[in-house]
């Protein structure tokens, strides 16, 4: 009960004047009194200077807790007591007659700005009460009133009230006023803070562009006047092409330079009624409203990527990107944003599949191929717990002597439906969706697993090779799945040999250099597959510390009808045996081809001439 009045009072309190406002009305109100009581001296009225007293002692007291900072307890204490002395002061002298009553008013005015309802109300009540009391004690006679003339200790009683309730509200209005300013400006404050809320909402905070909340607001709008105009909206979702490689080697401050960048000039390069929109990490969105047509939207594809293609410098180095971007348009593939932003990103996964810096339109097909790409993964997961994948072993023999000397792990998918599936069918899937790290430490585990199999029953020391995919590199714990794969089955790390592609090298940064390294320092070799095909540099052949060199099946199988190849393989192998490297050809599949490697000086062979992928027990028969 206690606590509901102290909140109720706390609630009622609408105004909280300085402490020193309120000590200056305290000094106030004791001249004034001090006034009194020097005319009340003078006069002789013995209860008019106890009174005066008496007020000027609560004065100070009131003073003296306001100083304190207990104003909750000073301003009902000095209200109440003012209210007393004058009430007294009034039935004992004038009644309604005197001047003192100019004082109810004054305390009444105060209590409201100052004091919780309840002291208001009861002030209130107390004054009417005591007004009553002295009606009644008039008119029964108990006491005669009397209007005293008036004089100049009269005026100075009433002019001392009246400049005392004037400074006092003067004061306290004053306060009101800075009080009303202060609010003013905190109101103007938040509504600037909501404002920038709100912008912030929907705005990218790296590249202040809209963000998706925003824009399927823009397309709704963008889709209602087209609905009018008879006109098209098109939705394009824009895609960096390798910006993970410059975020990973250059660092994510020159990246977020790089996003800033990007999305300036896209700026550029719309319309004043198409929208910019930065969806999240290297994406990006742009509305076209009002399309008239199919080949006025393609120029505006041209021009973005003619654009964004301009050289740009990140820390001191120039670079060049492109944009893989993905059309779906209003109305025919579809009436709202979400529909039109699926269809858009379909799109744009098939500019990327095209080999990226490319744009692609929506069509039917393409939904066709997303939902196909959507059962290969479900059937991949499951293929992961039902154990349907399964190794087959091509051989690797030295070109000299026919002797086995390696046999590369080629994974083979035993599909409930589509029986033997190789990986060209499954592999890209796998990538995008991140399963091939899953699959790539099974591998690894049953490779070396076979091999300790195979020593056991006699097979001389051969290395097992492993290929390796990029998204196992940057996403899977690469290091730690090695290890692992030779502490539970054994295996020396020296016969283990893990195959990369020239890609995952070219953009080495400085993570891949150190894995790499660490790697090596396991025991582990590294071979390059498909050699020659990619963007073949000789220091990353050095800085990566490789074993071996696969020189790509496409050079081998004409090398001896095309001079060119024939050319291309020669200098490999020089190469190769200049920076004390091994090589290996693959794709050898008749005699005449592997006598002209072999006089080439090609180290291994590998190919359907030696025997084709084979199971485990097919492999262990032919080598035996």
């Amino acid at each position: 009960m206690d606590a509901d009045v102290k909140k109720d009072e706390k609630v009622h309190v609408s105004y909280r004047p300085s402490v020193q406002r309120l000590t200056h009305i305290a000094d106030l109100l004791c001249i004034v009194l001090l006034v009194i009581g020097g005319r009340a001296v003078a006069l002789g009225g013995e209860l008019d200077i106890l009174l005066s007293t008496l007020g000027v002692v609560a004065a100070l007291v009131g003073r003296y807790l306001i100083q304190r900072e207990r104003t909750e307890l000073a301003v009902p204490l000095l209200l109440g007591v003012m209210m007393v002395l004058v009430s007294v002061s009034m039935v004992v002298n004038q009644g309604l007659y005197s001047g003192a009553l100019l004082s109810y008013p004054c305390l009444l005015i105060a209590a409201g700005m100052l004091a919780s309802r309840r002291v208001f109300l009861g002030l209130l009540v107390s004054m009417l009460g005591m007004v009553a009391l002295i009606t009644w004690i008039s008119l029964n006679g108990m006491h005669t009133y009397v209007a005293v003339p008036h004089g100049p200790g009269r005026m100075l009683v009433v002019s001392s009230l009246l400049v005392l309730g004037a400074v006092a509200m003067w004061l306290l209005a004053n306060d009101l006023h800075h009080a009303r300013e202060n609010l003013d400006h905190e109101i103007f404050q938040l509504e600037n803070s909501q404002a920038s809320l709100n912008y912030l909402a929907q705005h990218d905070p790296l590249t202040d562009l809209p963000n998706r909340s925003l824009i399927e607001e823009r397309v709704g709008n963008a889709i209602g006047r087209a609905r009018q105009s008879g006109k098209m909206v098109a939705l394009l979702f824009l895609d960096l092409d390798h910006f993970k490689i410059i975020n990973d080697s250059l660092g994510h401050i020159a990246g977020d330079q790089l996003l800033r960048e990007i999305a300036s000039r896209l700026k550029k390069v719309v319309r004043g009624g198409d929208t910019v929109s930065r969806q999240g990490g290297d994406e990006f969105l742009i509305v076209l409203a009002e399309v008239d047509s199919i080949d006025a939207m393609t120029a505006v594809l041209m021009r973005i990527q003619t654009l964004v293609a301009q050289p740009l410098t990140l820390q001191d180095m120039e670079l060049v990107v492109s944009l893989s971007i993905g059309i779906s348009v209003y109305p025919q593939d579809g009436d709202d944003f979400g529909t039109l932003l699926k269809k858009a990103d379909t799109a744009m996964y098939q500019a990327k599949s095209a080999g990226r810096n490319a744009y692609r339109l929506f069509s039917d097909e393409m939904s066709a191929d997303t939902y196909a790409r959507l059962g290969m993964e479900q059937d991949l997961r499951q293929a992961l717990v039902r154990n349907e994948f399964e190794l087959h072993y091509q051989p690797i023999v030295d070109m000299r002597d026919g002797r086995v000397v390696a046999v590369e792990a080629l994974l083979r998918w035993r599909h409930p439906e589509r029986g033997m599936v190789g990986p060209d069918a499954f592999i890209q899937v796998a990538e995008q969706s991140g399963l091939i790290v899953e699959m790539g430490i099974w591998v690894l585990q049953q490779a070396c697993q076979q091999m300790v199999i195979w020593q056991d029953e006699g097979l001389p020391e051969v290395l097992i090779s492993v290929n390796l995919s990029a998204v196992q590199m940057h996403r899977g714990d690469l290091e730690q799945s090695v290890r692992d794969a030779l502490q539970r089955t054994g295996l020396k790390a020296s016969l283990l040999e893990l195959e990369l592609t020239e890609s995952m090298l070219l953009h080495d940064s400085e993570a891949s250099i150190l894995l790499l390294q660490r790697l090596k320092q396991l025991g582990v070799k590294l071979a390059i597959d498909d050699f020659g095909t990619g963007y073949s540099n000789l220091s990353y052949l050095q800085r990566f510390q490789v074993d071996r060199l696969k020189i790509d099946r496409s050079f081998v199988q004409s090398i001896i009808s095309n001079e060119q190849n024939r050319a291309i393989v020669t200098a490999i192998i020089q190469m190769a045996h200049s920076l004390k490297l091994e090589t290996t050809a693959e794709g050898i599949e008749d005699e005449a081809t592997r006598q002209l490697l072999a006089a080439l000086g090609c180290d291994c062979g590998q190919g359907y001439l030696f025997s084709r992928p084979v199971s485990a027990s097919k492999f262990m028969a032919q080598v035996r």
